[in-house]
């Protein structure tokens, strides 16, 4: 009797621009559709439909999101498209209006929804799968853990709020179960993830969750404390400079979670932090980061800036460059100001012309490289634990405690042929450039 031949199920195939919180939800919605029974397709051609998940925050980003959306459209035919351009308005319906459905970010449901209605659904849909028995994007030594969704600043040059709505935290104890399953999974470096990470549980008041039996209040500080159980590196990025953020630096003192701080400072112009609608003075930052390195030497700071903001004086920008000099920032990244279509700061008078806005940057970030490159140099001869990432003809490539993965500096072992990727070792520093540092296994 000739064997019946099992017929193939329906495939998806999936593209993720954007950050590291669209990444996040491109997991859930990948984690979806396996335990669904879908297959997840690496071609177009193989593929029954494709999501794209778009990012939509600048002008480039939202061009790149609508090119990816028409080369999908071109070589399959069927696309969805979810993420923070679904959520601008009727842009992709008006450029791309043969899309079969548009949803805004973290929208899972939606798109399964969509997925339903364009392809069978294999079985029942299942709910609130979290890795490790769910699909990742990163690489399996380390993870971004998402605490919450959404944003309550009102910064006059962003419009994230609309796209993803006002600030809502996930409850503590499935953050902390879902880190949990990640470090039983083998994850050795977990990356804290929100649009706001210091206003952990604002909205909910610092409810009370529950973890392991115990209560645990839901609030970045008593998150952390539970983290560091996990034995894990545990790495913080968006960190508003609340005042709360002094009570972490206790736990990096004492070794809990990482010396890590990112820190969008923005600018150090009173006026134009007033006009960003930014918290905080440079002065009190200046204080606080002294303050910061006094009690933990080995603290990185990252932080990014915007140059030619609507307003912005030739002397408010030598003020920023002064700000940097005082601060020694270890990682800058800069952005040249882009009038987003929402946002309220391009009503303010005295817009910058684009060509002195990206001069602006080219100098800040010229300016910061004796800063980043000087701050390197007082590593070299030092004994450092690092994190392998890659293995290359010439040796290892790792990262230390103070670089994050895909935006910080690397470091490279030249004797690292022999360890494992997700591997810690102990190296010594030999040398460094601007951005990267050199090193020898100890």
């Amino acid at each position: 009797m000739p064997k019946i031949r099992k017929a193939a199920s329906p495939s998806v195939g999936f593209i993720s621009l954007g950050c590291p919180k669209a990444t996040s939800d491109s997991e859930q919605i990948l984690t979806r559709l396996r335990a669904e029974g879908y297959e997840i397709s690496a071609t177009y051609a193989g593929a029954d439909l494709v999501v794209v998940n778009t990012c939509g925050f600048i002008d480039a980003a939202v061009e790149e999101s609508l090119d990816t959306i028409g080369e999908a459209l071109a070589e399959n035919g069927k696309v969805i498209v979810t993420g923070c351009l679904g959520a601008k308005g009727d842009i992709v319906r008006q450029t791309h209006p043969q899309v079969l459905a548009v949803t805004g970010p973290h929208a899972a449901q939606e798109v399964m929804n969509a997925v339903h209605a364009h392809l069978p659904p294999l079985h029942d849909p299942f709910v609130d799968l979290v890795p490790p028995q769910g699909i990742r994007l990163t690489p399996s030594h380390y993870a971004y853990l998402k605490i919450s969704e959404g944003c309550n600043h009102r910064c006059s040059f962003c419009i994230i709020p609309s796209l993803r709505g006002d600030l809502v935290s996930r409850p503590i104890g499935d953050v902390l179960r879902e880190a949990e399953n990640l470090a039983n999974a083998g994850v050795k470096e977990l990356l804290v993830i929100s649009q706001d990470t210091s206003a952990y549980g604002v909205d909910v008041k610092y409810r009370t969750g529950f973890w392991g039996g115990r209560p645990v209040k839901t609030r970045l500080l008593e998150l952390c404390q539970a983290l560091s159980e996990l034995g894990i590196w545990i790495r913080l990025h968006y960190v508003y400079p609340y005042p709360n953020v002094d009570d972490l630096i206790p736990l990096m003192a004492e070794g809990k979670i990482l010396p890590y701080l990112d820190v969008p400072f923005q600018h150090a112009s009173a006026r134009i932090l007033k006009l960003m609608k930014r918290p905080a003075s440079a002065e009190k930052v200046l204080d606080r980061i002294a303050a910061w390195r006094s009690e933990v030497p080995e603290l990185t700071i990252r932080s990014t800036f915007i140059t030619g903001f609507p307003g912005e004086t030739e002397a408010e920008f030598n003020e920023l460059l002064d700000f940097l000099d005082e601060a020694q920032l270890d990682r800058v990244g800069a952005f040249a100001y882009s009038p987003v279509k929402g946002a309220s700061a391009n009503e303010l008078p005295g817009a910058v012309v684009e060509e002195i806005r990206e001069e602006r940057r080219m100098r800040l970030m010229q300016h910061q490289e004796d800063i980043s490159t000087q701050r390197l140099e007082t590593r070299i001869g030092k004994t450092m634990t690092v994190l392998v990432d890659d293995i290359e003809e010439d040796g290892a490539v790792a990262r230390s405690m103070g670089d994050a993965p895909e935006i910080d500096g690397l470091v490279y072992i030249t004797d690292g042929e022999n360890i494992d990727i997700g591997e810690f070792v102990e190296v010594e520093v030999t040398d460094c450039d601007v951005h990267d540092l050199y090193a020898r296994l100890v």
